[in-house]
């Protein structure tokens, strides 16, 4: 392959992987044979392996698990992969250039997974092919919009027009989603069971039961879906799942059993990192502070672990791969323990509901609301982002403005949408929604961004329900190639 090795991106490594298009019979390293009987499903959105749950033979024997791609045999070792329980799973390491031809990589635990170098096995003209294809660069988001380069013949007020009702149409679906939840915890309520979510044999009984607004007044379920919401949205992209997991698990029943005194906030720490699988002894860590720390939480999660006989969650199901230190989930974490706090002991649900029914000015209402969900750091993750490794910085902020910012927009104001719906009042529930309608976000999103540059509406970035329905654009239709079944798909391709 020569120097052109350097300039191979990853995504056309995949691409070869996916199409299994070779001039010879495929041969590990080692001289071992191996024919590749199901590739597995690519992991674009995940840190860990490239592609997931594939069945390989080697020889005699068939393999299933998970397969790394990389440009060279070093990049193992150079990304760290022998060092992430991610990787214990791999079965294959496939490389591009192998130089000294080794045969194995290992994984944390020291097994010895084969590699194949794929050099020797592809056309010269496939590679070529597929280069052209891909083209040399990352391929973004706005670039998948085929309409951007046509987006001209088509008039801004109809494009605001589609996106606003997209914008709605998103808004609804989240409404919809946490009516479904809040029926879903109501029931399982009255049933008296312990899960966070509904079992196959209740699917039939839930279907048919007929709720009333009357089923709706216990304050817990409230506060244990707006705990669910909070925790998903302070989650970010790569960890929503796993908060909302931990939500549920360490949820608003057993929280409610741990005393109210000035230790509080911690003790919410100790059991949601203790649940979520983050917990170290104190005896093996190398810093004071830490083992400090680690000595507290320890004692208090002794003191409450009695009330809890629900999962802990592996530490392994957590991201912190290409994130930004502030969305770590160790202070996503910090600050919702804050959150909780207000939730379960200042009211925090019934205060919203105050400011939104007595502040008139819808501007003012808003940052009465943001302000609510910007909290401030303290303790000892104020100047750690993980356990055993101060920050090369203070942390100001749990959450911040931005992340504030999504709260109020997927949780708030969709919240009150379905509260304010379910008992009747009428003249809120139209204030919500005039609320999603003008509200202002300062947040960013590289897909609304990309989006509304294609479509030439950087205007309306801002906005949230038009920046909600450039999300909603991009991800059902874009991204599947629903050009047709696209309003504007419609136009600038007839």
């Amino acid at each position: 392959m020569g120097e052109k090795n350097s300039i191979v991106h990853e995504s056309t490594l995949y691409e070869i992987w996916k199409n299994q298009n070779y001039n010879n019979s495929l041969k590990t390293n080692s001289g071992e044979d191996l024919a590749v009987l199901d590739v597995g499903i690519h992991n674009d959105e995940f840190a860990g392996p490239d592609f997931k749950n594939a069945r390989i033979r080697i020889g005699n024997l068939t393999y299933i698990g998970d397969i790394e791609i990389d440009r060279d045999y070093s990049d193992w070792k150079a990304h760290g992969h022998h060092i992430d329980n991610k990787y214990s799973k791999v079965i294959l390491h496939v490389s591009l250039t192998n130089r000294n031809k080794y045969g194995n990589v290992y994984t944390r635990d020291g097994r010895k997974v084969p590699s194949i170098c794929i050099s020797d096995f592809i056309e010269k003209n496939i590679l070529d092919k597929l280069h052209k294809e891909l083209g040399e660069v990352n391929i973004n988001t706005a670039s998948n919009i085929k309409c951007s380069n046509y987006i001209n013949s088509m008039t801004n007020e109809v494009k605001d027009k589609y996106l606003y009702q997209l914008g709605v149409s998103r808004f609804e679906k989240k409404c919809k989603k946490i009516f479904t939840r809040l029926k879903e915890l109501q029931f399982i309520n009255e049933l008296h069971i312990k899960e966070p979510v509904i079992t196959y044999e209740l699917t039939s009984q839930f279907q048919e039961r007929k709720f009333k607004h009357s089923d709706f007044v216990s304050k817990e379920i409230w506060q244990q879906l707006f705990y669910e919401l909070v925790f998903e949205a302070l989650g970010y992209s790569k960890n929503k799942n796993q908060m909302m997991n931990l939500a549920q698990a360490a949820n608003i029943k057993f929280l409610s059993k741990i005393d109210y005194d000035g230790i509080l906030v911690e003790k919410y720490e100790a059991a949601l990192l203790n649940i979520g699988g983050f917990f170290q002894k104190a005896n093996i860590a190398s810093e004071e502070n830490t083992k400090i720390y680690l000595e507290k939480i320890s004692l208090y999660w002794n003191s409450i672990r009695s009330f809890y006989d629900g999962k802990i969650i592996s530490e392994t199901d957590w991201h912190f791969f290409r994130l930004r230190p502030q969305n770590f989930p160790t202070i996503r974490i910090a600050g919702g323990a804050r959150i909780l706090k207000e939730l379960l002991h200042n009211n925090l649900i019934g205060i919203m509901s105050k400011k939104i029914t007595e502040i008139h000015n819808l501007t003012v209402l808003i940052n009465s609301l943001r302000s609510l969900f910007v909290i401030k750091s303290d303790g000892y993750w104020e100047n750690h982002y993980v356990f055993d490794q101060t920050a090369s910085g203070e942390i100001k902020y749990f959450v911040g403005a931005s992340r504030a910012d999504e709260i109020v927009v997927n949780v708030i104001i969709p919240f009150y949408a379905v509260y304010f719906e379910i008992f009747g009042n009428a003249t809120l529930s139209k204030k919500i929604t005039n609320l999603y309608s003008i509200y202002e976000q300062r947040s960013e999103n590289q897909i609304i961004t990309e989006v509304a540059e294609a479509l030439n509406l950087t205007n309306q970035v801002k906005r949230t329900v038009m920046a909600q329905g450039m999300i909603e654009l991009f991800r059902n239709y874009c991204s599947k190639n629903k050009c047709l079944e696209c309003e504007i798909g419609k136009v600038v391709f007839n």
